[in-house]
Parts: structure tokens; C-alpha cells; sequence
């Protein structure tokens, strides 16, 4: 592979000596990181503008966080197949206008009581929708704008922001709704995506986008060829499978957790908090992790020891006594190892998937994983209470965590487990 300080990308730029010296990835990961930001903090508003401002009941919020998630089930393959007929930056810049609209809209319209539940629930229903399509952009916008070589340290840098967002943005958005009142902060959410639509507009490189065909094929056509681009190669089945195996299995987890902290070991609410979050520094430390481990063991030794590691570590918790003294640390100790392992896992992974996938495929193999992956957490949630209601729950969260071992089972005994430093070359297929 060439080095990054001496070979040209595709797109016959040269390649900088350092990523942060790229101005286009770093206005891709100023305008990802605003955008992340925005999303998660819109994830916390929404949902308490309907609670405070609304008098949503349990069964109307319901329906509303549903109308949030229904997009990635029904719109991440069609995601894929758009964005790789487009610039990934016309995408986000799009999407981040239409999601600072609609939360503009929401603060306008609440103000004076003029927004109703079903209208909420739609603006919810655009936002989430939005949401999908950036998400899958901005993971192809990566490899269309850096060298192969930058791929693992670009993703470990997106990565920790997301994580960083995920962790900052519930806090915030529920700090602006105390200070300012949920309408008002639904309006300071909107914001961070203009900040976003403001950095990701400034992108001037080419992307390389594949050749548009004068008759492209139909939509369904382009999902089919991303479907069978991932069935078709070891190592993207295998990506498939094993986050499939940990999407269902970590949804079967939580729903028994979320019951277990409060109910087995008679945890408050802050201590419940206060353990879940530490997955957050976990994941920043995972990142920092992810950019240096695999140039140094090896992409497939480090992907099965971390996934190993990170999901193994829940094996504990079953174990540990209510009421003690050891209970917390434990607890705080087996986010931040889970934390650690998966973002690791997570980022290293995503290199290998945009390294083996071609350029023409890259946004159709993300959703097509994505939707695998997140069309089973449902099931996951099931399986999760019904062996808290069968066995119990220290044993129901004991089988479930045991499952989360299939996820590293299928990277072991694959072609994952034996890539080595270098990322593998992708597959030629022409774009569709």
C-alpha cells in the first residue's frame, strides 16, 4: 500500500502527510461532528417537548420515539442506492437544511400552541428520515475524499466525535429544555445543523463518484447489487453476520439490564445513570485505540480480541451482589472495557468495509448492513424480556450476554480473523 505522505489519491490530489492538513476531511468532520451533535441532542427534545409541552401520555410517546426509528427500517437500503448515485456532500448539506428546518419548525409552531401530536410526530418521522440518509453519506463521503492509506485514522476521528455526541448530547439537550423551555430548545438544536450545512458546503474535492449511466438502473435493481455485493464477498458476509449476531444479542442484553440495575441489584436512578454512562469515555478511548492497534497486531487479530474482550466483559455482571460496595465500580469498570472493545471494533471494521467495497457500492453495502443489523434489534428486545420473564433476571441476563459471544465466534472462524496490518484491496464491480 502506498504511503500517505508519498502516493495521490484517485482523484489525483495529492495526499497530505497528515489527515487534520486535508481542509475537506476537516470540514467533513467539523460538519459531522455539529450534525451528530444536533441529532442526538433532537433524539432528547422531541421527545420532552411532547412529555412537557403536549401532556404525551406513555402509549403517545411511544408512538412517537416509533416514528423516530421506523426510518432506518424502512429507508436505510434506499439511502444506500441514492447516495451512491449523488455527492455525498449535495446529500448531507441537504439533509442538514431539512433537519434545521424541521426543528425551527417545531419552535415556531409550538410558541403560540399551534403544534399538535400528530403533527410532532411527523416532523419526528422527516427528522429520523433525514437522519438515516446523512448517516449513510457521510460514511461513503470518507473513502470518496481521503487516501485508502487515511481510511482507519479518518474513521477513528468521525467515530469519536459520534461517540462523543452520543454521550454530550442527551446531557445538552436536556440542560436546554430546563433553561430555555423545550420549544425554545428544539430552535437552539437546529443550530448545530446549520453549523454542519455551513462547514460540509465548503467541501471543494472531488469525490470520485462512479460514472452516471445515461439509463441508471432502477432503485430496486441498485439494492438487489448491494445486497448480493455483501452475500457475494467472505469478508462483507462476514461483517454482515457478525453484526447482525451483536445487534440481536446487545438488544436482548439491555432490555434485561435496564431491568436488572434497578430491580436485582436496587440501584437508584442516579447509580443506573451513572453505570451506563461510562460507555461514553470507553468509546473515546476505543477510538484513540482503533488508530494505532491494527497497524500494530493486525486488522483481524485486533478486531476478534476486542470484540472478545468488549462483549465477554457483560459476562460479569449477572455475578455481582445488590448493595455492595463493589457494585458501582464494577459496573463502571464493565461500561468502559464494553465501551473501549466496541468502539474499537466499530471503527476498525468500518475501515476494512470501506477498504474491500468499491467506490461505486459504498452507501448500498452500508445500509444494506445497517438494515440486517438494526432490522433485528426488535427481535433482540423480545427475546430480552421474555427471558427475564421465563428464567429470571439474573439468569435471562446471563444466556443473553452469553449470545453476545457469537459476535466474535463468527469473526474468529472467518476470513476477518485473518487479515493482517494492511487493509485488503477492494473487489471490481461495476458501479450500479
Amino acid at each position: 500500500m502506498p504511503s500517505a505522505a508519498s502516493a495521490a489519491s484517485d482523484s489525483g490530489r495529492p495526499v497530505p502527510p497528515s489527515l487534520w492538513r486535508d481542509s475537506d476531511f476537516r470540514r467533513l468532520w467539523a460538519g459531522q461532528t455539529a450534525s451528530q451533535l444536533g441529532e442526538h441532542t433532537g433524539l432528547v427534545v422531541l421527545p420532552l417537548l411532547a412529555v412537557l409541552t403536549l401532556d404525551a401520555g406513555a402509549a403517545q410517546l411511544g408512538a412517537l420515539r416509533a416514528a423516530g426509528q421506523a426510518p432506518i427500517l424502512m429507508l436505510s437500503l434506499f439511502a444506500g442506492a441514492w447516495v451512491d448515485r449523488w455527492r455525498t456532500r449535495t446529500v448531507m448539506v441537504l439533509t442538514d437544511a431539512g433537519r434545521a428546518l424541521a426543528l425551527a419548525a417545531v419552535a415556531v409552531t409550538c410558541l403560540p400552541g399551534g403544534l399538535g401530536l400528530p403533527a410532532l410526530v411527523v416532523i419526528t418521522f422527516a427528522f429520523g428520515a433525514l437522519s438515516v440518509f446523512f448517516d449513510v453519506a457521510y460514511q461513503a463521503s470518507l473513502v470518496r475524499l481521503v487516501h485508502p492509506g487515511l481510511l482507519v485514522r479518518g474513521n477513528s476521528a468521525l467515530e469519536g466525535s459520534r461517540s462523543a455526541a452520543q454521550m454530550g448530547g442527551p446531557a445538552l439537550g436536556g440542560a436546554l429544555v430546563s433553561l430555555l423551555s423545550a420549544p425554545i430548545a428544539a430552535g437552539a438544536g437546529a443550530l448545530f445543523f446549520a453549523l454542519s450545512f455551513l462547514s460540509i458546503r465548503r467541501i471543494r474535492g472531488d469525490e470520485s463518484t462512479p460514472g452516471r449511466l445515461e439509463r441508471p438502473a432502477r432503485i430496486w435493481r441498485r439494492i438487489h447489487d448491494g445486497v448480493r455485493c455483501v452475500a457475494g464477498d467472505a469478508v462483507l458476509r462476514t461483517v454482515c453476520l457478525a453484526s447482525a449476531a451483536f445487534q440481536f444479542s446487545f438488544a436482548a442484553v439491555m432490555t434485561v439490564h435496564l431491568l436488572f440495575l434497578p430491580r436485582e441489584l436496587h440501584l437508584s436512578g442516579t447509580a443506573v445513570g451513572l453505570a451506563l454512562a461510562a460507555t461514553g469515555p470507553g468509546a473515546l478511548l476505543g477510538s484513540v485505540l482503533a488508530a494505532r492497534l491494527p497497524d500494530r497486531f493486525g486488522y483481524g487479530p485486533v478486531l476478534v480480541a476486542a470484540a472478545a474482550i468488549g462483549d465477554g466483559v457483560f459476562l460479569c455482571v449477572p455475578a455481582l451482589p445488590g448493595s455492595s460496595a463493589v457494585t458501582v465500580p464494577v459496573l463502571l469498570a464493565v461500561a468502559f472495557v464494553f465501551g473501549a472493545g466496541g468502539q474499537l471494533v466499530n471503527v476498525a471494521i468500518m475501515a476494512v468495509r470501506q477498504a474491500v467495497t468499491p467506490r461505486g457500492m459504498q452507501g448500498r453495502v452500508a445500509a444494506t448492513i445497517t438494515f440486517v443489523g438494526m432490522g433485528l434489534s426488535p427481535l433482540g428486545s423480545l427475546l430480552g424480556g421474555l427471558l427475564a420473564a421465563q428464567w429470571g433476571l439474573r439468569t435471562g441476563l446471563l444466556v443473553a450476554a452469553a449470545a453476545m459471544m457469537s459476535s466474535p465466534a463468527v469473526m474468529a472462524l472467518s476470513p476477518l480473523a485473518r487479515l493482517g496490518r494492511t487493509l485488503p484491496a477492494p473487489r471490481s464491480t461495476p458501479p450500479g
